[in-house]
């Protein structure tokens, strides 16, 4: 099966959801992608509709997510598109089917075009860690990459 590969750039629209699973740990969160086009006539930028995604992150991403991630920041998503659709609700009978657009992540991390962010190097317990606020000592800065 081929799939849909997909890179988005935006900004995470709700709270990161962890659960565990039989499968394994997941995140899930919605993420918001609003395009940006030159409006010649008034020079200026001006935003296009917005794009909804459901991102679920499984396993270790999905923990390193949920401890590193919160709502308005801007991140780069990549993974398996899947586009579902489903009955709509609202009880009017007339049984109208909506579109759902979901990302199945491989890799997120946060958009530097628009910020700064401090690596960590994770693993289950450095998740956990982070997760629960722990206050471990952290390792001194190297100093090779201090600038002076």
């Amino acid at each position: 099966m081929n799939d849909t590969l997909v890179t988005v750039v935006g900004n995470v629209a709700t709270n990161v959801e962890y659960r565990q699973t039989a499968g394994g740990g997941v995140a899930r969160f919605r993420f918001a992608a609003t395009t940006r086009r030159w409006d010649r006539e008034r020079s200026v930028w001006a935003d296009g509709p917005t794009s909804f995604y459901t991102v679920s992150a499984w396993r270790q991403l999905g923990e390193n997510l949920a401890a590193s991630v919160t709502v308005g920041e801007p991140l780069v998503v990549h993974g398996r598109l899947r586009v579902r659709e489903e009955p709509g609700g609202g009880g009017d009978g007339q049984g109208q089917r909506r579109t759902f657009v979901d990302i199945d992540a491989v890799a997120v991390g946060h958009d530097l075009t628009r910020g700064t962010a401090a690596f960590r190097r994770g693993g289950k317990r450095g998740a956990e860690q982070a997760m629960t606020g722990g206050s471990e000592q952290v390792p001194a800065e190297d100093p090779r990459l201090v600038r002076s």
